[in-house]
C-alpha cells in the first residue's frame, strides 16, 4: 500500500495531487454567460471550499480516502458517468502507477487480468523516466520545446491469457510545475550540452538534481487498445524490404516518413551497408538510396570515416550518434572529426546516425540529415527505437538478396571456397555487382592470387593400392569363368556344338592370362566377353533349355546389375579405400578446426587412394598484419602430429576393413615462399609461375620415387617419411622427431636417405622415422611449438 507518492522514487520533482488547476478552470466557469454551467461550477466550487488541501497540494494518499466524496464531484465533468462504460479513462500522477480515479471499463479490464497483476507503464527504460521527466520540467518551467513524445503503453492480458497493447495520452492540463530553492538557473548553453548527450544521465541529474522541482496536479490519462495496429505493424516488419525499395519513388515517400516522425521538414534520409570482414561502410547497390557519409564514394574505411568516439558508439556499442550542431562541432573539434567535416561540406547543420544491429553485429547505418541547427538531437533519436525493427527487415532482406547474389557469382565463377580465402572472393564479386550496376556490360571477375605463402603437403596412400586391386580385379574374373566354363561344359556335352567347344578354349586363354599376363587390357576384354557373348547366351539357353535354368538363374543372381560382372573382391577392395578415406578424411577433419582456431590458413584436401592434403599460410591470406615464422613452424609441428594419429587411428580398426591393407605417409617440406593463384577454369588453387612449378612436380612425383641407387620406395609402411632439399629444413625436422620421441610418439629408427633424381629435380632428401602407434591417445593430444622450445631449452 503506498502512504506517500514519493516514496521510493527517484525523479527531478516531488509529486503532489493538487486540483488548483481544475478549480481554477470551475471559477473561470462560475462566470459564464450559460447560468447552467455558471450555477454547477459554483455547487463543485462550494464543495470544495471547506478543504483548502485539495487546492493547496498534497502526497500522502490517505487524504485521496478522506475526501473521496468531494474529489469525486470535482473530477464528475472529465469523467461522465454517461461515458464510463465506453472510455477507458484514469486519473494520476505522471510517471507513476498509482491511479485514485478511473472509468469502469478500466476497472473491469483490470479485474479480468486477475489479482496477481501489476499494472506497469511499458517501453521506458528507468533512464528515460528521469530524463523525460526532465524534458517536462523544460516545457512547462522554461517553455524550452523538445520533442521527445514516445508513445507509452500497457500491456494487459485478457479474459483469454492474451496480451492486448493499450497506448496511453497524457492530458497534462492540470499540471503546474514549481522550482524549489535548490533547482540551478539553467542557460541556453545548458540545452545545448543536454542535445547532445541523451544517454549522459549523471549531466541531466547534474542539471536537473533529483527532487529540484515540485509538480503539482494530476493528470488524466485516455487509454486506447491499439492490439490490432501492433499486429499490423508486425506485419509490416515482416514484408518491409519488398521489390518496392528498388522504385523510384521509394525513397520519396520514405523520407515523408521520417520528416513526420521527427517533425523535421528539411530532413533526408541515406543508408551505408556494414562490411564486417573489409570494415567498411557501403552504398547499397540495389537501390536508389544514397549515402551522406560516403557521398560519392562506394566505400570508406570505418577507421578513417569516424573519430574514436563515434567509432566506439556506432562499430562497437550499436548506439546512436547525433550532432546537433555541425558547425558549432567542426569549430571545436581539435582534429577536425571526418564526419562532422563530410557532413559541413554538404551544408547539412545537424545528424543522426543509426546502427542498425542484430544480435550484437552491425548490419547498416541509419544517417538522418537537416539543413538546420539542434533539429536532429540525441533526444528526438531515442524515437527511432520505435521504427528500427522494420529499418533491420529491410536491411536483412537487401543484405541477403547481396550475399545470395555474391555466392551465385562465386559458384558461377569458382568453387567451393575455403573459409580463410573466402573474403578475397567476396570482394572480387563486389566488384563485378559494382562493375555491372556502372554499366560495364562484360565485367570481369578479379583475378584470385595470393603471393609469399608457405605450402605444406602431406598424404598418407594406401601402399600397394593398383596390385590390391588388381589381385581383386583377378579373383573376381577368375570366378565368373569358372561359373561360365561349368555352364558351358553343361551345354557341350548335351549339344556337341563347335562353337561351345571354342568358347571352352577362350575361357581356358583367358584364365592363364589372368595367372601370368594380366595387362591394362584385361579386365576390359574378359568383361565385353561376358556382356556381349555369354550374357546373350545364357538368356537364350534359360529359355529353351530348362534343364540350365537353376545354373544360369544362379550365375545372374551373383552379377551386379550396374556392372553386369561379379564384384565380390573388387566390392571389398572398394570398401576398405572408401571406409579408409572417410575415417582419415574425418579425423583431419576435426583437427582442422583446432589448427585454424591457432592461426588461419587455407586447407583443402583430397581422396585418392588415400588422403592428400594442401596448406598454405602467409600474411596474403590472413590479411592482417600478424603472420610471424613461428605459425608456419607450429602449422609444421601440428601437421607431423596429426600423421601419426591418422595413421595410429588407421592402424587401431584396420581389423574392421573387409581387407587387410596397410598405409604409408609422407610429408613435403618447401620452405620458399610462392604464389598461388585461383584457376577459374580447373576451379582449384595452384602454384603461379614457371619458378614455381617446381613445387607441383615434386608433389605429383615424390611418393613413387626409389631410394637412390636402390629399387625400394621412399615411403614405406610403418614409418613417417620427410622429403626436403635443404639443410635447414632437416635440422628443423630433426628437432621435431627428437620433440616427438620424447614423447612417445616416434620410434628411435631415424633413417637419412637420398632420392632418386625426378625429371627436372635433383637434391631431394628424406627423414624417415618409425611411428609408435598406441592403443589409448596420449591425454595431451597435441604438442605446440612452445612445447617444443620448453624441451630444447631444459
Amino acid at each position: 500500500m503506498i502512504l506517500d507518492l514519493n516514496d521510493n522514487i527517484n525523479l527531478p520533482f516531488t509529486l503532489e495531487i493538487s486540483f488548483n488547476k481544475l478549480i481554477e478552470r470551475y471559477e473561470e466557469l462560475a462566470n459564464s454567460d450559460d447560468e447552467f454551467i455558471a450555477a454547477k461550477a459554483r455547487r463543485i466550487l462550494k464543495t470544495q471550499e471547506p478543504y483548502p488541501i485539495l487546492r493547496d497540494g498534497f502526497s500522502k494518499t490517505s487524504v485521496l480516502k478522506k475526501h473521496e466524496k468531494e474529489i469525486q464531484i470535482l473530477l464528475q465533468d472529465s469523467f461522465s458517468e454517461v461515458l464510463s462504460l465506453n472510455e477507458i479513462k484514469t486519473a494520476s500522477v505522471p510517471y507513476h502507477n498509482f491511479i485514485f480515479n478511473a472509468s469502469k471499463r478500466f476497472k473491469k479490464i483490470i479485474k479480468t487480468a486477475g489479482p496477481d497483476f501489476e499494472l506497469v507503464i511499458k517501453n521506458m527504460p528507468e533512464d528515460d523516466w528521469y530524463i523525460l521527466s526532465c524534458t517536462i520540467i523544460m516545457a512547462f518551467y522554461y517553455k524550452y520545446e523538445i520533442n521527445f513524445k514516445r508513445p507509452l503503453y500497457y500491456e494487459i492480458p485478457d479474459e483469454n491469457g492474451i496480451i492486448r497493447i493499450y497506448k496511453i495520452l497524457y492530458n497534462a492540463d492540470f499540471m503546474e510545475v514549481l522550482p524549489t530553492e535548490n533547482a540551478p538557473k539553467l542557460t541556453q548553453d545548458d540545452f545545448d550540452e543536454l542535445l547532445d548527450n541523451f544517454e549522459n544521465i549523471e549531466l541531466w541529474k547534474e542539471k536537473f538534481p533529483p527532487q529540484s522541482y515540485i509538480t503539482k496536479g494530476f493528470v488524466i490519462s485516455n487509454i486506447f487498445d491499439v492490439t490490432d495496429d501492433q499486429s499490423i505493424s508486425n506485419i509490416k516488419t515482416t514484408l518491409i524490404g519488398s521489390n518496392k525499395r528498388k522504385t523510384e519513388g521509394f525513397m520519396v515517400d520514405f523520407q515523408k516518413i521520417f520528416r513526420s516522425l521527427l517533425g523535421i521538414q528539411d530532413l533526408e534520409v541515406g543508408f551505408s551497408v556494414f562490411n564486417k570482414e573489409e570494415n567498411t561502410l557501403m552504398k547499397l547497390h540495389d537501390s536508389s538510396v544514397s549515402s551522406f557519409l560516403l557521398r560519392a564514394k562506394e566505400e570508406f574505411k570505418c577507421e578513417n570515416l569516424f573519430c574514436h568516439y563515434s567509432y566506439d558508439k556506432i562499430l562497437k556499442n550499436k548506439t546512436n550518434f547525433t550532432i546537433s550542431n555541425v558547425d558549432k562541432s567542426f569549430e571545436n573539434a581539435k582534429n577536425k572529426s571526418p564526419q562532422v567535416k563530410v557532413l559541413k561540406d554538404q551544408g547539412f547543420k545537424s545528424a543522426i546516425f543509426a546502427p542498425i544491429a542484430e544480435n550484437g553485429e552491425l548490419l547498416a547505418v541509419l544517417e538522418l540529415v537537416s539543413k538546420t541547427p539542434r533539429a536532429l538531437n540525441s533526444i528526438n533519436s531515442n524515437k527511432l527505437a520505435d521504427v528500427m525493427p522494420f529499418l533491420l527487415s529491410a536491411i536483412k532482406r537487401s543484405k541477403l538478396d547481396e550475399e545470395n547474389l555474391i555466392q551465385a557469382i562465386i559458384q558461377r565463377e569458382c568453387t567451393s571456397i575455403h573459409p580463410s580465402v573466402k573474403w578475397k572472393f567476396e570482394s572480387a564479386a563486389r566488384q563485378f555487382i559494382k562493375e555491372e550496376y556502372n554499366g560495364n556490360e562484360n565485367p570481369a571477375f578479379k583475378r584470385i592470387s595470393f603471393d609469399n605463402v608457405y605450402p605444406l603437403f602431406g598424404q598418407i596412400d594406401v601402399k600397394g593400392s593398383s596390385e590390391a586391386r588388381n589381385n581383386a580385379t583377378k579373383k573376381d574374373l577368375a570366378l565368373q569363368l569358372k561359373m561360365v566354363e561349368k555352364i558351358i561344359k553343361t551345354i557341350f556335352e548335351k549339344e556337341r556344338l563347335p562353337i561351345f567347344e571354342q568358347l571352352i578354349f577362350q575361357i581356358k586363354t583367358f584364365e592363364k592370362d589372368l595367372k601370368s599376363n594380366f595387362k591394362v587390357d584385361s579386365e576390359q576384354k574378359i568383361t565385353q566377353f561376358f556382356l556381349y557373348e555369354i550374357a546373350p547366351l545364357f538368356k537364350y539357353q534359360l529359355k529353351t533349355k530348362p534343364y540350365l535354368k537353376e545354373d544360369i538363374e544362379d550365375y545372374f543372381s551373383k552379377i551386379d546389375s550396374s556392372l553386369n560382372v561379379i564384384y565380390y573382391y573388387r566390392k571389398n577392395y572398394d570398401d576398405t579405400i572408401s571406409l579408409i578415406n572417410k575415417n582419415m578424411s574425418s579425423l583431419l577433419d576435426r583437427k582442422q578446426v583446432e589448427a585454424q582456431a591457432m592461426y588461419p590458413h587455407f586447407f583443402e584436401r583430397f581422396k585418392t587412394d588415400g588422403v592428400e592434403h594442401n596448406m598454405y599460410i602467409g600474411e596474403a591470406i590472413t590479411k592482417e598484419d600478424s603472420f610471424n615464422e613461428l605459425y608456419l613452424y607450429n602449422l609444421r609441428l601440428w601437421q607431423m602430429q596429426v600423421m601419426i594419429e591418422m595413421e595410429t587411428a588407421f592402424y587401431n580398426r584396420q581389423f574392421k576393413y573387409p581387407i587387410a591393407l596397410d598405409v604409408a605417409s609422407m610429408i613435403l617440406v618447401f620452405n620458399q615462399p610462392l604464389s598461388i593463384r585461383f584457376r577459374t577454369d580447373e576451379k582449384h588453387f595452384d602454384v603461379d609461375g614457371t619458378y614455381n612449378a617446381r613445387y607441383e612436380v615434386v608433389k605429383k612425383r615424390v611418393d613413387k620415387a626409389n631410394i637412390k641407387g636402390t629399387d625400394e620406395r621412399i615411403t614405406s609402411k610403418g614409418k613417417l617419411t620427410i622429403v626436403y632439399s635443404q639443410q635447414e629444413d632437416e635440422f628443423e625436422y630433426l628437432k621435431y622427431v627428437n620433440f616427438l620421441q620424447s614423447k612417445n610418439k616416434l620410434g628411435k629408427d631415424v633413417e637419412i636417405l637420398e632420392l632418386e633424381d625426378l625429371q627436372g629435380v635433383t637434391g631431394l632428401k628424406a627423414i624417415r622415422v618409425n611411428i609408435l602407434y598406441q592403443k589409448q591417445a596420449d591425454k595431451k593430444e597435441f604438442y605446440t611449438y612452445d612445447d617444443l622450445m620448453k624441451t630444447i631449452k631444459s
